[in-house]
This record gives structure tokens, C-alpha cells and sequence, in this order.
């Protein structure tokens, strides 16, 4: 008698069940009935917008190349994913970074804040964040008085690390890495450390005699000294002229004649004995060196700013593959 009791619960609790069951399948269908498409189309839309944002946010973000500086390595209008886990993503856009698994490289292509950037507020970056990452960084609000995107991000390669110095010279970089006593080339540097990875140069080391002669010229300018201009005149048939190269000529000579001046002194000491690295802090520079504006104009990053690391580019079809 008690197991038919028992058998009669079970059987009970098990109709109750599946007719509870049937019972909210049924209201769910007589809901998506009566629902407008328009208002389902749009949850659609919502739903799938807050899972791509989450993936991009703490996971993988696309992003579109803007310029040329990377060459050959990535090219303009290139299409990549971007590693945001590894180095720690942020919580919400633009703020409260968080630790990662690991810490930025040597050699890596490596996406980071620009630090000549200029925003407009909390809320636009928040916002034009989100809608870059959404749209999988085909729509991007924040564009200059000509309406060209705005470099909010640059993505350059970890050539130096903390405690390393480098300076330029005719626009190789020498490198003097932390425990070492002479300067070497970066091609020399690359054998050493066992790396390798292509530069891109356009101008011809044959010019440089003239660019150094226009950074007098700009001196003497300065200085409201006559000239008669004929390096600069000569320099505007170049396409890209190495900036880097003329200032540090110029910053020198200006020294020369105003010794006292303490910004001179300073940044001819830099351009003089190389940038130092401090701690946690790295050299981002581009493989298109001759056209790529970088650490040698904004100095070392600090790895807090670095967002995450270039993994593989998706489009075109045809440069699928990853990034070296």
C-alpha cells in the first residue's frame, strides 16, 4: 500500500510538471505572437550589440589600421584582432585597467593610447568606444575638423624595454641595452637578441647631409639669423624627411648658441646620450620608420597605456594570417 502511494506522488508531481511545462511554453508562444517584429528585431539587435561589445571589451577588439607607419608588417585599412585579455582589460572604456596574465614584450605589435591625444570628455570616449567596438571599427565618431579619424590608438612594435637607451642616428636607431657598455645598431641588436622583424625605409641615407643642413637653416631662423634658405627650399621635394633628424640638429645648434637655455640643454642631452627607459615603461616605435610618427617624438610608454597585443589580421581575405 505505501509503495502505490508513493508511485501515485510520483506520477502526480511529474503530470504537475509537465503541464507547467507545456503551460509556459504555451504563454512564451502567445507573447512572441502578440509582440510587435519591430520590438523583437530591436532585443535581437541589443542582445547581440552587448555580447560583440563584451567580447571586444574584454577579449578580443577589432581594429582597422589608419596609417601606413607599420608597413610592411600591417597595412593601411588592414583589419586585426587584438588580444585586450593579455595585458589586463579595462573595465569600462577608457578606465580602471585591470591586471593581465602577462606584461608587454619586446617585439610585439602592441596597440596603446596615443599619448599626444587630446579628448573630449569622459562621456564621448565612453561612448565613441563603444560604438567602434560594436560596430567592429567601422563607424568611428571621433574625427578631426576634416573629418578624418582622429588617432585615439596607435599600433606600433615593443623595440625597446626598461632600462634599454636609444638614440637615432641619419635614422638607424642604436640601441643600449640594460648591462651592455657600447651602443649597436638595431640590425646588430636583432642578432644579439636572437629577434627578427622587417623595416621599411624610404629615405635615402645619401640625403641626410641635406636634412641636417635645413635643421641649421630652421637654427639660424629661430635665432633671426640670415639665411638663404636653400636646404629648405632643396627639402620640399622630399615626401617624407626624416623630422626626427632635422630637430635634433636644430635643438643642437640652438644649444650651441644659447647654452644657458636649460629646455636647450635638456633636450640636446636626450638627443646627445639617448632616451632612457625607466621601469615599466617601453620604446614603441613603427617598421615604416621613415613615416611613422612614434617613441622618438613622444618618448617611452608607460605599459599601463599598452591595450593589447596584435594577434591576426582578418581582412582583406587575402592577408589573413597572423601578426609578427
Amino acid at each position: 500500500m505505501a509503495d502505490r502511494d508513493w508511485r501515485d506522488r510520483v506520477v502526480s508531481a511529474t503530470e504537475s510538471l509537465l503541464t507547467w511545462r507545456n503551460r509556459r511554453r504555451s504563454t512564451r508562444r502567445e507573447k512572441q505572437k502578440q509582440k510587435n517584429q519591430i520590438v523583437d528585431w530591436i532585443e535581437a539587435f541589443v542582445w547581440a550589440a552587448c555580447v560583440v561589445l563584451l567580447i571586444n571589451q574584454y577579449l578580443l577588439q577589432a581594429y582597422q589600421i589608419p596609417s601606413g607607419s607599420m608597413i610592411d608588417t600591417l597595412l593601411e585599412q588592414d583589419r586585426i584582432f587584438v588580444n585586450k585579455l593579455v595585458y589586463g582589460p579595462e573595465l569600462l572604456p577608457g578606465l580602471f585597467k585591470m591586471p593581465g596574465f602577462a606584461e608587454p614584450q619586446r617585439n610585439e605589435v602592441v596597440i596603446f593610447e596615443n599619448p599626444s591625444y587630446i579628448g573630449r570628455g569622459t562621456a564621448f570616449n565612453i561612448l565613441q568606444r563603444v560604438i567602434y567596438m560594436i560596430t567592429l571599427s567601422m563607424v568611428d565618431i571621433d574625427r578631426d575638423e576634416f573629418g578624418q579619424p582622429r588617432a585615439h590608438f596607435l599600433i606600433k612594435r615593443a623595440v625597446g624595454v626598461d632600462h634599454d637607451r636609444f638614440r637615432a642616428r641619419d635614422g638607424v636607431i642604436e640601441i643600449l641595452p640594460r648591462g651592455e657598455s657600447s651602443w649597436m645598431t638595431e640590425a646588430e641588436f636583432q642578432q644579439l637578441a636572437g629577434i627578427e622583424y622587417r623595416l621599411r625605409r624610404i629615405v635615402d641615407p645619401l640625403d641626410y647631409p641635406l636634412f641636417s643642413e635645413a635643421g641649421r637653416e630652421i637654427a639660424l631662423q629661430d635665432l633671426s639669423l640670415s639665411t638663404d634658405g636653400n636646404a629648405l627650399r632643396r627639402l620640399q621635394g622630399f615626401s617624407f624627411p626624416d623630422s626626427y633628424h632635422i630637430d635634433t640638429v636644430r635643438t643642437g645648434t640652438l644649444y650651441a648658441a644659447q647654452p644657458h637655455n636649460r629646455r636647450l640643454a635638456a633636450r640636446n642631452a636626450v638627443f646627445e646620450r639617448g632616451w632612457y627607459i625607466p621601469e615599466n615603461r617601453m620604446l614603441l616605435l613603427g617598421d615604416n620608420r621613415d613615416n611613422s610618427r612614434d617613441g622618438r617624438h613622444f618618448g617611452p610608454v608607460h605599459s599601463n597605456r599598452v591595450l593589447g597585443r596584435a594577434m591576426f589580421k582578418y581582412w582583406p581575405i587575402a592577408r589573413i594570417g597572423r601578426i609578427l
